[in-house]
């Protein structure tokens, strides 16, 4: 027998694929349990089963259930904080499902690490059996004489080799490599006639064609798992098979690696498949980390910005249950970066809620004051002074911030209705007050008509008089309505005004008169008289001159800014008016006197 039988690569992919399909069990579970309660239940399954469960399964069950611990305790945590719990003081409740959760796990990582333990030792053991039979098959095929006589141990030897079963992974391949070079020497040295070794080859070809057939029908089996385990079982099958004729072993050997290639490739496929959805689901939840994150607390500043945020948040979490696991080393973290977003956007909302609560609370307090402040002035008949305070009151009210809205409309109806009442009150005292300030301004038109009558018909001995009588009603007269207060008084004070002066200009032109005829009439007239005279003019004149300087000297240091200064102000400078006048008239009075004295 030919050593071309079984080629080289096949060998090393058949003993590798039972540690692929282990790797990629995770996956294969047709119907992951989707509650807690399920996977505990399939976890008791397990630790009760005389079968080595999968590390992979058992993985993936783990993940599961933490992700569904998880996402219970995130829930509780966000209630809290939604109903206005502190983050901080914030302390999870046991969960009683992971405990169950924990012991099952224990048992079965007891449990798995005895079956492994046997497993060990039962693969070191079929490997000692498999040397021994390496051993005898060499020492037959050393001895072709007995080759013929040997065949019936020949092939009982290599029933018991297939059945023999796992060995240490390492040692696999050489193992065979050895065992196919002692059995192809037996073949090749074994004197056995053609029929019978015909016969042989015949069976072992009928047997590989079976099995590259049933692999080749694989390729139509939906489920890609249960495909890839059938290949494995087949490619084992085919492995503990005996050689083919010399010219049929390449041949047949790519037949079987063809349909094997088909079903392997479908299967790498489907976890590429599998991996570049991972990839897609994390970057989906790597998008709802960076919206949550890019949610800005400190620019949430009213009740309907932070209600709008909330529900976003909560749709993105609705939206993360929605998305699947996403690559295992990756997992864990995207899901605590997201709970941490989340956990500060609800921390910081809880804080917003209960200071707010605090200015509300706060700003109770100050609008009762106010409200008390309001009913103890409404009985006030202060009316100028209590509607200033009143006002004021009312913008202090403005610039408080609300109140809890339970309180908010019946305390401003307090606070309103005090102020209303007041105001009620003072319209009412006021009427009366309007109808006498409306007969004050009726008699205020009459004095300056009458002054206007005086300014073209009476004489200026009557008119003087009866301008300081009119003047003295006029300061008697009461108050008239506000709005004509200004307007009635300027039309009054410039009429009052030109009457006084033209009246002071004809009482000085009269007084210089009587003081010209005084010096004609004279019993003395001499010369040094006169000289005395308009000495004594002159003093006067030069002191009326220092007076008025010092007037106008002391209005560059008054202020008109209040109305008392202005009053002052228009005071003064009446003085200073009738002082320029007397000034003049003493000047008309020295000329006067000079005027005579050169007559003399």
């Amino acid at each position: 027998m030919d050593s071309q039988e079984m080629p080289s690569v096949p060998e090393e992919q058949l003993e590798n694929t039972a540690a692929v399909t282990e790797e990629t069990t995770d996956n294969e579970t047709a119907a992951l349990p989707q509650t807690k309660a399920e996977i505990i239940a399939r976890l008791k399954e397990i630790a009760d089963s005389e079968e080595i469960a999968p590390k992979t399964e058992l993985d993936l069950l783990k993940q599961t259930f933490y992700k569904l611990h998880k996402a219970e305790a995130a829930a509780a945590r966000a209630a809290y904080l939604e109903a206005g719990g502190d983050a901080g003081s914030y302390l999870p409740a046991p969960d009683p499902d992971e405990e169950d959760f924990r012991t099952v796990m224990g048992l079965i990582k007891q449990k798995r690490a005895e079956q492994l333990a046997e497993q060990e030792r039962q693969k070191a053991e079929n490997l000692q059996k498999k040397l021994a039979i390496i051993d005898r098959l060499k020492a037959m095929a050393a001895t072709p004489e007995e080759a013929n006589q040997a065949f019936n141990e020949f092939k009982e030897l290599q029933t018991q080799w297939k059945e023999i079963k796992n060995i240490p992974a390492e040692k696999a391949n050489e193992l065979w490599k050895n065992y196919q070079l002692y059995v192809e020497q037996f073949y090749d040295l074994l004197k056995l006639n053609s029929e019978f070794r015909e016969y042989d080859f015949k069976k072992n070809l009928e047997i590989k064609t079976r099995l590259c057939e049933t692999a080749e029908q694989l390729a139509n089996e939906e489920d890609v798992i249960a495909a890839f385990q059938q290949l494995q079982a087949l490619h084992q099958e085919y492995k503990e098979t005996g050689p083919v004729a010399k010219e049929l072993r390449e041949e047949i050997w790519t037949r079987f690696k063809t349909a094997s290639t088909v079903i392997n490739k479908r299967h790498q496929q489907h976890f590429e498949a599998i991996k570049a959805q991972e990839e897609e689901n994390l970057a989906k939840k790597t998008a709802l980390c960076e919206q949550v994150e890019s949610i800005r607390p400190e620019e949430l500043t009213t009740f309907a910005a932070w209600d709008e945020a909330t529900k976003r948040v909560i749709e993105l979490q609705g939206t993360w249950k929605t998305i699947g696991f996403a690559p295992q080393k990756m997992n864990v973290r995207i899901f605590e970066r997201f709970r941490a977003a989340c956990d500060i956007f609800f921390s910081r909302k809880a804080s917003f809620f209960r200071e707010l609560k605090e200015n509300l609370n706060e700003n109770l307090a100050k609008k009762k004051a106010l409200c008390e402040k309001a009913e103890a002035l409404k009985e006030s008949t202060e009316w100028k002074a209590t509607s200033d305070a009143l006002s004021q009151l009312q913008k202090e009210w403005k610039s408080i911030g609300a109140v809890p809205k339970k309180y908010s409309e019946s305390l401003w109806q307090r606070f309103i209705a005090a102020c209303d009442y007041f105001f009620e009150q003072k319209k009412q005292a006021n009427a009366s007050v309007h109808s006498e300030e409306t007969e004050n301004l009726a008699k205020k038109k009459g004095i300056i008509e009458q002054m206007r009558a005086i300014a073209e018909e009476m004489s200026i001995e009557n008119a003087a008089d009866r301008v300081r009588e009119l003047a003295r009603e006029w300061n008697e007269t009461g108050h008239v309505p506000f709005k004509e207060k200004d307007k009635i008084y300027q039309e009054y004070r410039e009429l009052a005004d030109k009457l006084f002066k033209e009246l002071n200009l004809s009482t000085a032109r009269r007084r210089l008169t009587n003081f010209k005829n005084s010096l004609k009439v004279s019993v003395e007239k001499e010369t040094t008289q006169l000289g005395r005279e308009r000495e004594r003019l002159l003093r006067a004149y030069e002191g009326m001159k220092n007076d008025i300087k010092t007037y106008e000297n002391n209005l560059g240091f008054l202020s008109v800014n209040s109305k008392k200064g202005n009053s002052l102000v228009n005071e003064i400078n009446k003085k200073v008016e009738k002082l320029k006048d007397e000034l003049a008239l003493l000047k008309e009075k020295i000329k006067a006197v000079e005027e005579e004295m050169k007559n003399e």
